[in-house]
């Protein structure tokens, strides 16, 4: 067994599964410790990377595409303080993480673990009933249905059609997007026989987003609903009776995780042309990338 604990959480791997745990530290965002603890199968697993920091490092795993309904929901959009399959690493550490690293990456190959897309969420997804406020309403769901109600600063002609009941059967998708800059973000669903185009101000299947603490809990309602919907897989082979509504996120496949380096190598710029990052944290951080690459 291997396990490392910090203040932003402890992860543990048995040889068949990840434990992750979010830590107690204020840091930690509100998202991680919603969602509690994590348990990650071996065959959900498509990689495990450590970047070493000058003060601090960072564990990431990489999920097959397709096995966790939080991210196919949230279709990579879930920044580094909110997305569970990292974990900061003090520098004090690093030799640990580094033996983590190795049992994961040994297990995967001698399992012959396949990094491709699964055709089934491996992982259950958000529990319910779950119920979270954030931006222009309310969005609630038992498993069965989806109830969204509106506050005082929704829109008028949102707001008079009132609360809005829509049934598991009548949902073909739904997608979670955070607000950037000065664009809002949105949690919508899309219905059957119902497409549109309108605004997520005035959509009354939609809640707009502003940017503000709880906006990313709302992810973890789109992720509970997503976990009981057809597997996108699935509906792409024809299995579903009907196609979902709203556009998939992108499928990255192994032979995409070159461009996915890249993206991060100007990710990794942008922090330090802004000073997020010091001098000898990129210069460590872009060498471990080149290194994949």
């Amino acid at each position: 067994m291997a396990e490392i604990i910090q203040k932003d959480g402890s992860w543990i791997f048995d040889g068949d599964a990840l434990r992750l745990t979010p830590g107690r530290d204020k840091n930690v965002s509100l998202l991680r410790r919603e969602l509690g603890e994590l348990i990650v199968p071996l065959r959900a697993l498509a990689g495990i990377s450590l970047e070493q920091g000058k003060k601090s490092g960072r564990l990431r795993l990489r999920l097959r595409d397709g096995a966790d309904p939080l991210l196919h929901a949230t279709g990579g959009r879930l920044t580094e303080p909110h997305d569970p399959y990292q974990l900061i690493v003090e520098s004090d550490r690093y030799g640990v993480a580094e033996y983590f690293t190795d049992e994961v990456r040994n297990a995967l190959l001698l399992d012959q673990v396949p990094s491709g897309p699964v055709t089934e969420y491996l992982l259950p997804g958000p529990g319910v009933p779950l119920s979270v406020s954030a931006g222009d309403g309310t969005a609630s769901f038992d498993g069965e249905r989806i109830r969204l109600e509106w506050n005082w600063k929704t829109e008028d002609a949102k707001a008079a059609a009132g609360a809005r009941t829509l049934a598991l059967t009548d949902v073909t998708g739904v997608e979670w997007h955070p607000a950037v800059g000065l664009e809002n973000g949105y949690l919508r669903f899309a219905v059957r026989n119902a497409p549109t185009s309108t605004p997520p101000k005035y959509d009354p299947n939609a809640v707009e987003l502003w940017g503000f603490k709880k906006d990313p809990l709302m992810a973890l309602v789109a992720a509970a609903v997503q976990a009981r919907l057809v597997h996108p897989a699935r509906t792409a082979d024809g299995v579903a009776d009907a196609r979902p509504e709203l556009p998939s996120p992108p499928v990255v496949s192994a032979e995409d995780d070159h461009d996915a380096l890249l993206r991060r190598l100007r990710e990794l710029g942008e922090l330090h042309r802004t000073g997020v990052l010091t001098d000898d944290e990129f210069a460590l951080a872009k060498q471990a990338i080149l290194k994949r690459m």
